[in-house]
């Protein structure tokens, strides 16, 4: 199997650990080495302090020099003196020439002072003689590395975390190119464009995302040429059923002119209307599940199309009763003529289907600054609750109590979905089933 993914994150994550901690402790090294020496200015001072007191001591006058190591003491806050050493070997043994010149009683300014110690250090600087050395604890104001802990928390601490963010973001935009390339051939494919892949937008590369995008390509092009397929036998069979339709309604014509039995021809005629009907919604219906188009490059009045669908459902249906609150216009921008008109026609003939005789239907339009809102009120048994939502499945049959619902349900949401709208069901309060179209006044055609 490969895992090339695998062995790259190992090899990041191994050498960027190591990298990370090599310049922690080079950074910190340098950082502590370049804050563990007195500043030159101080240096300046502390043998300028020693300078004064051989001066002093060179003029005899002890009351003087001990006055001055006193304001010096006051002044830096620490304390100060001059000493003569007397060294004194034991035992036979001798203290060698070297030892004598180089012997000092604290360090030197120039020394390297030791951040992580509490107590300042004895400063030692040597009067000209190299006898007498005058001797001050390093003040305070001029100890190093007064900004070591900051500098310390910030290489360890911040800088680290700062490095593995930037780390991490590598890494994510690593992992996650392949996967947003994917992500966009699936958008694409989604919205209809069989012909979208995502290893091309990958180039050389080879691991398991890239096997995971290859798999994705596989899978797009076998479900794309199965739709495509399924399109050609819609097609097919669509201009198979409408030509013996058409020949079926031409020979009940010359049938009825010569005299055929008008009751059974009558019914065929029915037959076949019905079957054009429904293998034209068949096929629109596939047409809007499998395509999802947007049909809104319309503009319309509402009330226009809701009064044409109105008077052919009173011609058709003269024993129900139709109860209509409509405004004088409603004008609707992004929209269908022909997709509202038949999803409104199918919904106000299915309410009437299942009102019975010398019932009423109410059909209301309201209006509100963003949306219209149409509801069609039937008289009928209405639908159990827990069924509500199966009405919009085609060839939907609940209960013996209800006709059933063909397609014109099924279809009529598909067509108020793709002009922007939407549409539910409930029953209402007085009985009956209640179906709402919820549509924006203005609706981009994008």
């Amino acid at each position: 199997m490969n895992r090339r993914l695998f062995w790259k994150l190992c090899l990041g994550v191994a050498l960027g650990s190591v990298a990370l901690f090599w310049v922690i402790a080079r950074l910190s090294g340098q950082a502590e080495e370049q804050m563990s020496f007195i500043d030159a200015d101080h240096q300046r001072t502390l043998r300028q302090y020693a300078l004064q007191a051989e001066e002093l001591y060179r003029t005899g006058d002890e009351r003087a020099l001990r006055d001055w190591l006193r304001s010096v003491q006051r002044q830096e806050q620490t304390w100060a003196a001059v000493v003569q050493p007397q060294l004194q070997a034991l035992a036979g043994s001798e203290l060698s020439k070297r030892f004598l010149s180089e012997f000092s009683l604290g360090r030197d300014p120039s020394w390297k002072i030791h951040l992580y110690f509490q107590d300042n250090p004895i400063m030692d600087v040597p009067f000209a003689d190299g006898q007498r050395h005058f001797l001050i604890q390093l003040p305070q104001r001029m100890r190093p590395g007064h900004y070591w802990y900051p500098a310390r928390l910030l290489l360890e601490l911040v800088l680290p975390l700062t490095l593995l963010v930037i780390g991490c973001l590598l890494l994510y935009r690593h992992l996650m190119r392949p996967l947003n390339r994917l992500q966009q051939a699936t958008r694409r494919f989604s919205e209809g464009d069989y012909e979208a892949r995502a290893g091309v937008l990958l180039g050389s590369r080879r691991d398991e995302l890239a096997g995971l995008v290859e798999t994705f390509d596989s899978m797009a092009e076998r479900i794309g040429g199965l739709i495509i397929d399924q399109r050609q036998r819609l097609a097919e069979m669509s201009h198979e059923l409408r030509t013996p339709l058409a020949r079926i309604e031409m020979a009940v014509s010359l049938a009825e002119q010569g005299g055929a039995p008008t009751i059974l021809l009558r019914r065929i005629r029915q037959d076949c209307t019905a079957m054009r009907a429904l293998v034209e919604d068949s096929l629109t219906l596939s047409w809007l599940e499998t395509e999802r188009p947007r049909l809104r490059d319309e503009t319309l009045d509402l009330t226009d199309l809701l009064d044409s669908i109105i008077d052919d459902a009173r011609f058709e249906f003269p024993d129900r009763h139709i109860d209509t609150q409509l405004p004088v216009e409603a004008e609707l921008t992004g929209s269908c003529h022909r997709a509202l008109g038949q999803a409104i026609e199918n919904i106000v003939r299915n309410a009437l289907e299942h009102t019975p005789p010398d019932g009423t239907v109410s059909i209301h339009l309201n209006c509100d600054p963003q949306t219209y809102l149409l509801e069609v009120i039937d008289e009928g048994p209405g639908v159990p609750e827990q069924w509500l939502e199966r009405i919009f499945q085609p060839f939907e049959r609940l209960s013996s109590d209800r006709a059933g619902f063909g397609l014109g349900l099924a279809l009529a949401q598909r067509q108020v979905f793709a002009i922007g709208g939407c549409l539910t069901a409930r029953n209402n309060e007085q009985g009956g089933l209640c179906m709402t179209i919820r549509l924006p006044r203005e609706v981009s055609a994008a």
